[in-house]
């Protein structure tokens, strides 16, 4: 079992694997450093895979400086993130936790390898930290494994649950499928169940509160904020106007049958826009991912008659329990299996939660989920220049349309199907394996490479 608060972390943008798990795994090793109790004179960092290749669209070299200086991706000030992006950047030294300033030179301490393939996981950096007298004190590789989860290299993730007996340690769709039937519960009642073993109930559902509070307040800071986004595509925010433009049809009755649909797209991408300008997002289950859980929430809240808070939060578990699966037998890395695995996980996610807030049964909780996925298999992350931008951010917005019509057509029918989602979760995975590297996250292919600015 991953918990919840695993899959769904609030950070900042634009990428949990590029971004997120960077900061945290340099974070964590000056911690490591810090604790032998020898002053540290310099620090470097190696980016080697898809973190060095689209390291500087992504913002890598950012996130591991500010790990370096002791932030952590989920409390992180911004403003104080930039005084130290910008201090490193003009040559005034890495400002640590304790108040002593290391000289840093981001061409010399931070280097991007494009020559050696990562033997583990392509997403890998190396830190090491010496002391005045140029000796090694420590050197660490961790892998950012996608959702913001990182481990050291050559280590499995060790979940939240992995020590404690929990009432339903399910390992697949089948497995839920069964357990349910066997206790009566629903997906999301069981989620709960497992996530109350790890902590106080009240605890959870506060947690769960938290997230959904988060999710649709980022909408709303999107639909807000207008302007152009970093990166150099000179891509502009696109959100609010097309949000403005929707309310003036419906002022002038001009409203067409498929409204809900705009507005779930419209929704998505303002929060993809937050998160490709490095705002404060929810990684649900990644952050290029981040825009379809929370639309698709919205959707439910706004246009679902009898939407409840038992329901928003019956959603995020529910979604949750199919995250889970799919990051413990696939993977939810773009790095790794392409974009199939970040917004075709999050629709699939998302359409679970959904069918289970509408109070739809585990068999067209899991239907949902596999519809949903199957219409992403393939799908390939080429992102323009490196940027969480074209096609990211439209992309977010196909995924949350798809959830919602995954499940509209699973609560339509009884739940039977051909093809399970354990079926559909092992096809993402080879589908993934024999997707060659230039359309894994790299921008060596695709859209990436047939793009021509003129």
């Amino acid at each position: 079992m991953i918990s919840a608060f695993e899959l769904f972390k609030i950070g900042i943008g634009p990428s949990s694997s590029h971004t997120v798990g960077p900061m945290k795994a340099a974070a964590q090793f000056m911690e490591a450093v810090a604790a032998l109790g020898v002053p540290t004179a310099r620090v470097s960092a190696v980016l080697y895979g898809s973190l060095a290749w689209t390291g500087k669209g992504h913002g890598t070299d950012r996130a591991v400086v500010l790990g370096l200086a002791g932030e952590r991706p989920e409390t992180v000030d911004l403003d104080r993130a930039e005084v130290l992006w910008s201090a490193v950047r003009s040559g005034q030294g890495l400002a640590l936790r304790d108040g002593r300033v290391l000289p840093f030179s981001l061409e010399a301490d931070l280097r991007f390898d494009f020559e050696n393939r990562p033997p583990v996981h392509p997403n890998t950096l190396s830190l090491s930290a010496h002391d005045a007298g140029g000796r090694l004190l420590m050197e660490q590789r961790w892998c950012s494994i996608g959702g913001g989860f990182v481990v050291r290299e050559g280590e499995s993730a060790a979940p939240a649950a992995a020590a404690v007996e929990l009432p339903f340690p399910y390992r697949s769709g089948a497995d839920l499928l069964a357990m349910g039937c066997k206790a009566g519960l629903g997906i999301a009642a069981m989620a709960l169940a497992n996530e109350a073993a790890l902590r106080p109930r009240d605890d959870v559902l506060a947690g769960l509160d938290a997230i959904a509070e988060a999710m649709l307040a980022c909408i709303d800071r999107g639909l807000a904020t207008e302007g152009e986004l970093p990166g150099g595509l000179k891509v502009r925010r696109r959100a609010p106007s097309i949000f403005a433009r929707i309310r003036e049809a419906e002022r002038m009755n001009e409203v067409r049958l498929p409204q809900a649909f705009d507005l779930l797209s419209v929704f998505a991408m303002a929060v993809n826009e937050e998160n490709a300008a490095g705002g404060r997002v929810v990684t649900a289950p990644t952050n290029g991912a981040a825009g379809v859980m929370p639309s698709v929430l919205r959707y439910y809240r706004d246009w679902c008659s009898g939407a409840s808070q038992d329901g928003l939060r019956a959603f995020l578990l529910a979604a949750a329990a199919i995250g889970a699966l799919f990051k413990m037998n696939a993977s939810i890395s773009g790095a790794e299996v392409g974009c199939q695995g970040e917004v075709g996980v999050a629709s699939s996610m998302a359409a679970a939660g959904l069918t289970a807030a509408l109070g739809g049964t585990n068999a067209q909780v899991e239907n949902a989920a596999e519809i949903a996925m199957e219409h992403h298999l393939g799908m390939t992350c080429d992102p323009v220049g490196g940027l969480v931008q074209i096609p990211c951010i439209e992309r977010n917005a196909f995924g949350a349309v798809k959830a919602v019509n995954a499940a509209s057509l699973a609560l339509k029918e009884d739940g039977v199907h051909k093809i399970s989602l354990d079926q559909v979760v092992a096809t993402m995975r080879q589908t993934g394996a024999d997707m060659h590297d230039k359309y894994k996250e790299t921008s060596q292919g695709g859209l990436a490479v047939n793009w021509v600015e003129c």
